[in-house]
């Protein structure tokens, strides 16, 4: 078996657990899986895998191996798409991160549609609020809202998402409906906080033309943004979020928005990749699928 197999069957045993997940994942028996990851242990000369019944850890060669190897095997797959007819039938893995709050509403209910316009590409989906190092993490691209950070990768905007402040029925009658944003110091606010700092960031809202950036105290924080606003359904407060999140919510009376029209602030909604001349064909791909995606979308909550 020649070294390209071993890695790719390694860099699978990695990301699935097991050997077992693993042959399955790769449509081959067990006792082959073993017999690679042997050979290749052989040829860099450490252990790179401890084995237990149920599951297969990385050592710390192993982990160092995994991370040159992700980086090899997706430069080998562009190389080998370079030219041919790859564009018209995508293939390889494809490896996509989305923040929660358009993961349910968003992409995920369109991912049938897309596997079944392009059945050869195997798609990774990471669902995380966190941010990201694509290359760190061997993601080939991730979508973001709000204004993009200063990098190296490509950044371009696909949309825009407006943003909704709201609160169950129950906290309002309780705490009474805020009309301007200095009702908002009388309320509860359920914050949102990114990084390992627990920051909370901030509200906006739209005044006299322009976006204003405030920070409010509230007495509860979470990094995600679907529990954000499982918070405000049990009544714990008013949340800013994306209306697309909620659309469901709000329609069914279980929230209520608030503050009219200084609430009505829309976040970009942007695609970045890594800045590289050739993209795999598989990636270029699901960047355009997820504009059109988008773009078909477009109405109240996405503009």
């Amino acid at each position: 078996m020649d070294f390209i197999r071993q890695l790719q069957i390694f860099v699978t045993v990695a990301e699935m657990g097991n050997f077992t997940r693993a042959a399955d994942t790769l449509h081959m028996a067990r006792p082959g899986i073993t017999k690679a990851i042997g050979e290749l242990e052989k040829n860099v000369g450490v252990r790179l895998l401890q084995r237990t019944t149920r599951r297969s850890n990385l050592t710390g060669e192993g982990e160092a191996l995994y991370a040159k190897a992700t980086e090899l095997l997706r430069e080998v797959e562009v190389t080998q798409n370079l030219f041919g007819g790859s564009k018209e039938r995508p293939s390889g893995r494809l490896r996509i991160d989305i923040p929660v709050a358009l993961a349910k509403s968003l992409v995920i209910p369109e991912l049938p549609k897309f596997r079944q316009l392009y059945p050869d590409i195997s798609v990774i989906l990471g669902v995380n609020d966190q941010p990201i190092d694509l290359i760190a993490n061997s993601v080939d691209c991730v979508l973001r809202l709000g204004e993009l950070p200063i990098s190296s990768m490509i950044g371009r905007k696909i949309a825009t998402v407006k943003m909704v402040i709201c609160a169950s029925p129950e906290y309002l009658e309780k705490q009474g409906i805020p009309s301007s944003l200095d009702d908002l110091k009388d309320h509860m606010t359920i914050n949102y906080f990114s990084g390992q700092k627990h920051t909370p960031l901030s509200w906006y809202f739209s005044h006299n033309g322009s976006v204003e950036e405030v920070i409010l105290s509230g007495a509860l924080m979470a990094n995600d943004a679907e529990a954000v606003v499982a918070c405000a359904l049990i009544h714990m407060g008013l949340i800013q979020v994306p209306g697309i999140l909620v659309s469901e919510e709000l329609s069914q009376g279980k929230l209520v928005r608030v503050l009219g029209e200084i609430s009505d602030v829309e976040f970009p909604l942007s695609i970045m990749y890594p800045n590289r001349q050739y993209l795999a064909p598989q990636v270029r791909t699901f960047i355009d699928w997820i504009i059109q995606t988008t773009d078909s979308q477009k109405g109240l909550w996405i503009r």
